[in-house]
């Protein structure tokens, strides 16, 4: 293993040991749930926009699930807090899989982008952003409400 993927290893169990954008949102605009029945991870996030209503002004995520999972989630809530709606329901799943930072199997691959498309799917209930249609089979192996 490279130094550089140590680092990224150690970000990653960092991340899942403390996780950021954890818990509870009281005053969510909007909440979405998914599961990847592969392996069982679970996701639920809470959004809430500021006074514009497309700026996200919190978000927060619950759930279980393997270390990449929840990670990758934590790094997710980080990577859009201020971060305009429309602009994080165009984000590409690969903008997430940069900050992960590791190669990963097509399972870990579906782990990683769990919350990435529970996100999405809150986005668009609130705001009738589009839908992802980038993930090829992978989407409906993943259960979203």
């Amino acid at each position: 293993m490279s130094e550089f993927e140590q680092l990224y290893r150690e970000l990653i169990l960092d991340h899942y040991k403390n996780p950021r954008g954890h818990g509870q949102l009281p005053d969510a605009d909007v909440r979405a749930e998914g599961m990847n029945p592969l392996c069982g991870d679970e996701v639920a996030v809470a959004v809430a926009f500021d006074e514009d209503g497309d700026t996200i002004r919190d978000v927060r995520f619950e759930g279980r699930g393997c270390a990449i999972s929840q990670a990758a989630t934590s790094m997710l809530m980080e990577m859009v807090k201020g971060r305009k709606a429309s602009d994080v329901a165009e984000m590409p799943k690969d903008d997430l899989l940069e900050e992960v930072g590791i190669p990963l199997t097509p399972v870990r691959l579906k782990c990683a982008i769990l919350g990435l498309g529970v996100l999405k799917v809150a986005l668009h209930k609130a705001k009738g952003t589009p839908l992802p249609d980038e993930w090829g089979t992978s989407a409906s192996e993943l259960r979203l409400a």
